[in-house]
């Protein structure tokens, strides 16, 4: 299982490609050679790497979902919307799909983002202003971590 970890600054060329840092790459040893999937990311403005195993994992948990409800229509279509498969050339390089990048506002400056089981890629600028942003994180855990750790103690 993966557990990607770290921020990257890293930069696009005139080519819209992005080298993958060398220590997200260590960490996926052998994971890059099976290639990746960039889709958009579901709760903020950025784009959302999945190593090709992880998307197959994720990709089907959403094809169990039931086409006849009307909220799962629309979440498999937006959720599979502009996913595009995506391999590292000769270089490490990635190639960003241009829509992905309007979508995700991607200039020169971008950042690599590890989230355990995926990557995030976002425009820097928008990446740091969303951490700022980010209310108060000591309510944000005591919300989200208090119940698990009570229940992890019994």
């Amino acid at each position: 299982m993966l557990d990607l970890l770290g921020e990257y600054p890293s930069t696009l060329d005139n080519k819209s490609r992005a080298l993958l840092p060398a220590a997200l790459k260590k960490q996926l040893g052998g994971e890059v050679a099976q290639g990746f999937v960039v889709s958009r990311g579901i709760y903020s403005s950025c784009l959302v790497l999945f190593p090709k195993s992880e998307w197959d994992r994720t990709s089907a948990e959403v094809r169990r979902l039931n086409r006849f409800d009307p909220d799962a229509d629309l979440f498999i279509r937006r959720f599979l919307n502009g996913a595009t498969p995506v391999e590292l050339d000769a270089n490490g390089r990635l190639l960003i799909p241009k829509q992905l990048m309007d979508y995700a506002q991607l200039g020169k400056d971008i950042a690599f983002v590890g989230m355990g089981d995926r990557i995030e890629l976002w425009n820097e600028q928008l990446y740091r202003r969303t951490l700022e942003g980010v209310e108060d994180f000591k309510s944000l855990a005591a919300r989200v971590m208090a119940g698990k750790a009570k229940a992890n103690d019994a």
